[in-house]
C-alpha cells in the first residue's frame, strides 16, 4: 500500500513526541482535537502540492477540469450490445486505465449500508474505534460489510469474464491455449480480495496536502465506492484530472497484476485523492487479484513475435521485499518489473 501522506523531517524531536502519539490515532483524530493547520508531519513538499507546477515536468502537476470516465453499463452485456460494451471497455482499459460501472446488479440498500456503516463507524470516540484495529490484513470484515464484501467479489469476476474476453483470450488457460472458462477463471474465484475503508476528514489548509499521495495499486483490479464529495483524481494526458461521482457507480481501475497479464495491453494508472476545507469524504475500495501466493506473469496467450513478453514473473512476496527495502512511490515497483526488449 502507498503511504497515505509525505513526511516532512526538520521538525523538533520534541514536537514528535508530543504528537506522536496524536498521530498513530490517525488524522480524524488530530481534527477532533481542533487543529487549525497541518501538521508539519503531513505538509507536502512545494513541487508535490496539489496546484503546484513542476518546472521540470509542467504537464504532469495541471489540473483540468472534471473527468467524466468511460461508462460500462453491465446491463447491456446480456443482448446484441455485448461486442460493442466490450469494445468500449478494451478502449477504457487502455487509454483511462479506469472506468465507471453502472447497472451493475449491486442494489441501492447494499451501497448505502456501506455507506452509512462506514460514516457511523468514523463518527465513533477513538475508543471505540480502535476496538477494531488491527494491523493484520487477512482479518474478517465484519457486520454489514460481509454482504457487501459477497457482492463486490461477484460483480468482480463479471467484470473479470468481460475483461479476458475484451482481450481475446476467453477459454484459453492459464498456461496458453487448449483450455476452458472455467480453468482460466478459477483462479481468480480464489484470490485476495482487501477491503479499505478511507475517511477523508475536511481539511484547514488543502492545498498544502494530500488525502492519499500518486501511486498505481497492487492489484488486479480495484472497485471504488465513493459518496457524492470529489476527491479522486486521475493522471490522464499527462495532467491530473479529477473524477466526476456518479452515484451508485463503482469506479474501476486497472491494477499492477491487470498490466502485467495483459502483456502491457491495458495499464495501471497514477491516481491520487485530495482534500478539501469543507466537506469531509467516505470511499470504500475493494482490491482484487488472484491468491497471495500466485505467481503474476503475462497470459501466454497474449505473448507472440509482434508482442514480446515485457514483464518478469511477480509475486506478493517480491512487493513486500521491494517496499521493505524502499519507498513506494508512483509505479516504481511496477518498473522494476518490466523487461528490457
Amino acid at each position: 500500500m502507498s503511504p497515505a501522506m509525505a513526511i516532512v523531517k526538520d521538525q523538533s524531536k520534541a514536537n514528535d513526541d508530543v504528537l506522536d502519539s496524536q498521530y498513530q490515532k490517525g488524522v480524524k483524530h488530530l481534527c477532533e482535537n481542533g487543529i487549525n493547520k497541518v501538521p508539519r508531519k503531513y505538509i507536502w513538499p512545494d513541487s508535490d502540492r496539489p496546484n503546484a507546477a513542476d518546472h521540470k515536468q509542467p504537464l504532469l502537476h495541471v489540473t483540468m477540469p472534471n473527468l467524466n470516465l468511460p461508462i460500462i453499463d453491465f446491463s447491456q452485456l446480456v443482448g446484441p450490445n455485448r461486442s460493442q460494451v466490450l469494445k468500449s471497455l478494451s478502449i477504457a482499459c487502455e487509454q483511462y486505465g479506469f472506468f465507471q460501472v453502472v447497472n451493475h446488479g449491486i442494489t441501492n440498500d447494499v451501497i448505502n449500508n456501506m455507506i452509512d456503516v462506514s460514516t457511523r463507524f468514523f463518527a465513533l470516540p477513538f475508543e471505540e474505534r480502535s476496538k477494531y484495529m488491527s494491523s493484520d490484513m487477512t482479518a474478517p470484515v465484519r457486520t454489514l460489510a460481509v454482504s457487501y464484501a459477497k457482492e463486490t467479489k461477484f460483480l468482480f469476476m463479471r467484470i473479470v469474464e468481460a475483461i479476458l474476453e475484451s482481450l481475446g483470450v476467453w477459454g484459453a488457460t492459464m498456461n496458453g491455449g487448449g483450455g476452458n472458462d472455467d480453468e482460466i477463471l478459477k483462479p481468480f474465484e480464489d484470490g485476495s480480495q482487501l477491503m479499505v475503508v478511507n475517511y477523508y476528514p475536511a481539511c484547514p489548509e488543502p492545498d498544502l496536502t494530500l488525502g492519499m499521495p500518486p501511486h498505481s495499486d497492487y492489484g488486479f483490479l480495484t472497485l471504488l465506492l465513493q459518496d457524492e464529495v470529489q476527491g479522486l483524481q486521475i493522471q490522464h494526458q499527462d495532467k491530473w484530472v479529477t473524477v466526476q461521482p456518479i452515484p451508485n457507480s463503482f469506479v474501476v481501475n486497472v491494477g499492477d497484476h491487470l498490466e502485467i497479464f495483459s502483456n502491457g495491453r491495458y495499464k495501471s494508472v497514477l491516481h491520487r485523492v485530495l482534500v478539501n476545507s469543507v466537506k469531509s469524504r467516505i470511499s470504500v475500495a475493494s482490491l482484487h487479484s488472484l491468491p497471495l501466493e500466485s505467481i503474476i506473469r503475462p497470459l501466454p496467450a497474449l505473448i507472440d513475435k509482434a508482442n514480446p513478453r515485457r514483464y518478469k514473473d511477480t509475486d506478493f512476496s517480491s512487493f513486500l521485499g521491494y517496499i521493505s527495502s524502499c519507498e513506494p512511490k508512483r509505479k516504481n515497483f511496477l518498473e522494476s518489473r518490466k523487461l528490457m526488449i
